[in-house]
């Protein structure tokens, strides 16, 4: 089944259900901030909850940074999560 066939509900739980296992991983985040501004950084997945999620982001001088976006910015491609390694999307059933 398609993302565009279920319940917008649904997918939301699917992407939290998909980012659940990759706790702790290490992940490239790119994100839509506005006005033609689009940060890339590598991260951690620290945790998860039900409407958001956070990542360790590793800022310049050895400093760390969280950040949280919700669920729905994955589903409305305001944020992308990739992995690293392999440049693979993490939740690439939802294209």
């Amino acid at each position: 089944m398609k993302a565009s066939e279920l319940p917008k509900a649904e997918i939301v739980s699917k992407i939290k259900l998909d980012l659940e296992s990759y706790l702790g991983e290490k992940m490239k985040l790119r994100a839509n901030i506005g006005r033609c501004k689009i940060i890339e950084r590598e991260g951690i997945l620290k945790e998860t909850h039900p409407n958001l999620f956070i990542i360790t982001v590793e800022e310049e001088e050895e400093r760390t940074r969280l950040v949280s976006y919700s669920y729905v910015d994955v589903l409305t491609k305001t944020v992308e999560l990739t992995n690293p390694a392999n440049g693979e999307n993490i939740v690439s059933w939802l294209q």
